[in-house]
């Protein structure tokens, strides 16, 4: 028998590793996975393909991945360049009338478009629609929110700043019956006022994982996930936990909201949510498909 070569071995390993991912790929069949898309990844085209990859890989092996993206430092740009300047409240962007042509246009328009068109590249079919198409996200103004520093309940008015009130699964499901990828802009449709809403992604992300009882929910971020006070990765973590961790300060700032989107989720039925570093080439599969995953994973027990 001849001696396998290095390349031989290369092989094996990562036929190996396939056939390592199968039984997570029958856990998942037809699983609702929903990705809230954003940060660095978003805007590293080497890491943009790789995600459009794994996205249609999630697809082939028969999951049904549902994309929502968000678009900050995009619309930043575009505001700085018709001369809107902005303002935001605890992270969160007032939006009047003419800001919110530009956030609609940014968010439904270019990013949408151009994660669509990478998805499709990859041999995917990917449809990019927005909360308003279908009235897939009905949403209410932001009237509150809660101080991330001190934990105070605080009354706002971010004009056209809203949180989904309602989603029209329905839209979602005919997509995923149709063998098609949903890429989600976060705008949605005034419930009582028909305005359009600025939506925060994150948000949007936990209402359609919630709506839709999907499996898992990621949230590709900038940070390796939740850390502790000695600066080591909590793997996993319970509601009662995760609210524990907020009470005592280990969870601070513009983690909180994402942590309480989590809670959100999974008290909505999502079987877990995973916070987790996008910066890391194929995090989504390594997340997916490996037994110690990546990030911190949120359940409800």
């Amino acid at each position: 028998m001849q001696p396998e070569s290095r390349e031989q071995k290369r092989l094996i390993r990562m036929a190996e590793t396939i056939s390592q991912a199968l039984p997570y790929m029958r856990r998942l069949t037809d699983a609702n996975i929903v990705v809230k898309y954003g940060g660095h990844a978003m805007t590293d085209p080497h890491l943009g393909d790789i995600f459009a990859r794994d996205i249609v890989l999630m697809k082939q092996v028969g999951m049904n991945p549902i994309v929502v993206h968000g678009g900050g430092p995009q619309i930043n740009r575009m505001l700085e360049r018709v001369g809107i300047k902005s303002s935001f409240v605890h992270g969160l962007r007032v939006t009047d009338a003419a800001t919110m042509e530009i956030v609609e246009m940014v968010l439904a328009g270019s990013i949408n478009k151009a994660i669509v068109a990478d998805i499709n590249e990859c041999g995917g079919t990917a449809v990019g629609i927005c909360g308003k198409d279908g009235n897939l996200i009905l949403a209410r103004k932001v009237s509150e929110m809660r101080d991330p520093r001190t934990g105070e309940l605080l009354q706002v008015d971010l004009q056209q700043v809203g949180e989904p009130a309602r989603i029209n699964v329905m839209v979602l499901e005919q997509l995923a019956a149709a063998n098609v990828i949903p890429v989600v802009a976060p705008i949605g449709f005034g419930l009582d006022d028909e305005l359009t809403y600025n939506i925060n992604a994150d948000t949007s992300a936990g209402a359609i994982a919630g709506a839709m009882r999907a499996k898992r929910l990621y949230f590709l971020t900038d940070v390796p996930g939740v850390l502790d006070k000695d600066k080591q990765l909590i793997r996993e973590m319970n509601v009662e936990r995760a609210r524990a961790l907020i009470a005592d300060g280990t969870i601070s700032g513009g983690m909180i909201p994402k942590i309480e989107n989590c809670i959100d989720a999974v008290n909505a039925g999502v079987e877990a949510a995973v916070i987790m570093d996008g910066r890391v080439p194929h995090s989504l599969l390594l997340e997916l498909f490996t037994e110690s995953g990546v990030g911190t994973m949120v359940k409800r027990k």
